[in-house]
């Protein structure tokens, strides 16, 4: 059995999903330590505690210690099986960061996977479903991923409540990132939305970060209210990508309480700017999150990030606990260029 320091680098909940994600695929038993140990709130959340159960049912493994505020667990992996699955996170809890976990593990199944999740669409601290939708599941598909998605309701934060429904296929190989220069911006692309809030909120964010995205070519941005059944709760978000000649990046944050609507629209809009301005050819939120799909690749991939962040140091130091994996990064211009050779 591996022993993983849940403290480690990051030490937030994605090292924990990760470390149980890569027990499943690899078959290995794993037993995680010291869970959040630097958090305000140490050990398991409620989002954390789903996850880890859905990752459990979809290979028939035995979790032990899988408690809110437990600072330890253990998991025997059992056999990936396809079939129909329905994950309730019972709060606000990220329905997309319980998708980080359980994809993976979906993909590897003999056939394919439904999956029906409950919890917030929009939250702090996770991607929201735009997001995971119009930006990371374009790119895995790239990749050689089948996953469709579709948002049936909208939940924020507290109450959650929000549903997702989510189709995915087997994978029998992934393919690498081959080097290559992002190349021109063909377009830019967004959705603003808020639910049970002002109408003019999402004109005011799509508005200030057209503004802020000037002199990029075709820049258009949709609006959305969703009302009654559509969500539960008060909430919203914007999310931008920009295409490239052979790049795909985004960048997104969320209406909150006290946050001016022009704020969010300039803080998307610069971040994505920031982004192309440095050459980089996956966003860093989009780069963290494929790593544990590189690892497995046919290839090498090599590719360019604006910088390393926390979350991507953490699953370079865990993907290699389970897997013959190596990973490089240098300076590269004004961002970094970072290597993964999947048979190190």
């Amino acid at each position: 059995m591996i022993e993983i320091d849940g403290a480690h680098g990051e030490g937030g909940g994605q090292l924990v999903r990760m470390a149980v994600a890569l027990s499943a695929l690899t078959a290995t038993p794993v037993r995680v330590v010291r869970i959040r140990a630097g958090r305000p709130v140490p050990g398991l959340a409620s989002q954390h505690v789903t996850a880890l159960q859905a990752v459990a049912e979809l290979c028939s493994g035995e979790l032990k210690g899988v408690d809110v505020g437990s600072s330890t667990i253990e998991f025997r992996p059992g056999t990936i099986a396809a079939g129909r699955y329905a994950f309730d996170v019972g709060t606000a809890g990220s329905v997309t960061l319980v998708l980080q976990a359980v994809l993976p593990v979906a993909c590897s199944a003999s056939d394919a996977v439904r999956l029906h999740l409950v919890g917030g669409t929009d939250v702090r601290w996770s991607p929201p479903i735009d997001y995971f939708a119009r930006v990371f599941l374009p790119l895995l598909r790239r990749l050689g991923g089948h996953i469709d998605i579709e948002v049936q309701r909208r939940g924020y934060y507290p109450r959650g409540g929000g549903i997702a429904e989510a189709v995915v296929q087997p994978t029998r190989a992934w393919s690498p990132i081959e080097p290559s220069e992002p190349g021109p911006v063909r377009r830019v692309r967004g959705i603003a939305h808020v639910s049970n809030l002002p109408d003019d909120i999402p004109k005011r964010m799509a508005h200030a970060a057209v503004r802020r995205l000037h002199g990029f070519r075709d820049v258009k941005f949709e609006q959305r209210m969703y009302r009654g059944d559509e969500a539960i709760g008060q909430g919203g978000a914007l999310v931008a990508w920009a295409e490239t000649e052979s790049a795909l990046l985004g960048a997104d944050s969320l209406a909150e309480r006290g946050k001016p609507s022009d704020r969010i629209g300039e803080q998307v809009a610069a971040a994505l700017r920031a982004d192309l301005d440095s050459g980089a050819f996956l966003d860093v939120h989009a780069a963290d999150q494929l790593l544990i799909y590189l690892a497995r690749a046919t290839g090498p991939s090599q590719f360019r990030v604006r910088e390393i962040s926390g979350h991507m140091e953490t699953m370079m130091w865990l993907l290699p606990q389970f897997l013959s994996s190596r990973f490089g990064v240098a300076r590269d211009g004004a961002g970094w260029r970072l290597t993964v050779e999947p048979k190190a």
